[in-house]
């Protein structure tokens, strides 16, 4: 496989354009779309909580493919769009976009972060600016194999990964190991092997497999928020308590300063931004950090981080609008634990098949 490896140089000249997208608006009434919003409520309302506390008028939009989405029939206005992997995805989004004049477009998943930073001029020049990544950064955090080289090129802990069939060769492999797809998310096709007869079956059963050492400890994803300076401005370490589906259900705040500062360094050196940017991470048993994965998005359990603080959406929302954000790296509240629950979205079933949020 060639090698799509970016270097920091390269990646510095990125931040560059990068810099440039988020371009002040001089006026108070805004246009903000959610594409592929699913159950992103908390994510939804807390924008909204933003737009009141800064006195802004904002329209929130939301797009997806399945119109039973729960945070979609919250949104001011709804659409429901071809899906992702639809030849005539970028095209019926640009023209809801030029129709509805909007002024910010936030991604939430990762299939859909590299046509938006490839594309991002296209929306510009409609006159609407994309919180996403340079492409070069994309593509590092969407291949989990370019993630491993970016992270051991530049000097920062992270599991061994290797291919199935390396793995295999070895004859003095360590169990545990660690199944995933190198272009994987929410933890879909992921397993654990504890020899080498599990490890020859599961890594035929798991879509473009990878094998990655297993490291014993506590893990924690980080919310970064990187300005439209393209520096970090804030580092949120949460703890995991628990996952459901891929997303984190019980988790709480930790203020490790030194978490927070490699994680700094780690989102710096690769140029990603603005925006939030979630990493995760594994703190071992000798207190050594490793980091695991790097998504150029907000996360699951970016709410938590937002209640104790850090609130990124104002920031977002002051910069498109000239204001100065006024961030501390460490001002958030301490130890804060987020529970979720599912919650119900009601819809009515009218004539014509369609349905209305009640």
């Amino acid at each position: 496989m060639k090698s799509s490896f970016y270097t920091p140089a390269e990646l510095k000249k990125s931040e560059v354009a990068a810099t440039a997208k988020l371009k002040p608006i001089p006026r108070k009434h805004l246009s903000v779309l959610f594409t592929t919003i699913g159950r992103r409520v908390s994510l939804l309302n807390s924008f909204r909580r933003a737009a009141k506390q800064l006195g802004l008028n904002v329209t929130f939009f939301g797009t997806d493919a399945n119109n039973l989405s729960s945070a979609l029939h919250l949104c001011d206005r709804k659409y429901t769009v071809k899906p992702i992997t639809h030849p005539g995805y970028l095209k019926e989004l640009l023209a809801f976009v030029r129709k509805n004049r909007i002024d910010l477009l936030i991604p939430t998943i990762d299939s859909n972060l590299l046509l938006f930073a490839k594309n991002g001029k296209k929306f510009a020049r409609l006159g609407c600016q994309v919180l996403i990544s340079s492409p070069g950064v994309i593509d590092i955090c969407r291949d989990k194999r370019e993630t491993y080289r970016f992270l051991t090129k530049n000097g920062f802990d992270t599991p061994e990964v290797i291919t199935p069939r390396a793995a295999l060769a070895k004859k003095s492999l360590k169990y545990p190991r660690f199944l995933k797809p190198w272009d994987g998310s929410a933890s879909r096709h992921t397993t654990m092997v504890r020899n080498h007869s599990e490890l020859a079956f599961y890594s035929k059963r798991v879509p473009n497999c990878i094998v990655q050492e297993f490291i014993r400890g506590t893990e924690y994803t980080c919310d970064v928020f990187v300005g439209a300076d393209m520096k970090v401005h804030c580092v949120v370490p949460r703890k995991r308590i628990e996952v459901r589906a891929g997303e984190v259900s019980k988790s709480q705040i930790v203020k490790n300063k030194y978490i927070m500062k490699r994680t700094a360094e780690l989102v710096e050196t690769l140029g990603a931004g603005p925006g939030v940017i979630t990493i995760q991470l594994i703190l071992d048993l000798d207190k050594k950090i490793h980091f695991i994965e790097i998504n150029p998005r907000f996360g699951g359990g970016a709410p938590l981080s937002i209640k104790a603080g850090a609130n990124f959406p104002k920031w977002i929302l002051q910069e498109l609008v000239g204001q100065k954000p006024d961030i501390k790296l460490d001002g958030f509240e301490d130890n804060l634990i987020m529970l979720r629950y599912d919650a119900e979205v009601w819809l009515k079933n009218s004539q014509g098949g369609k349905v209305k949020h009640i």
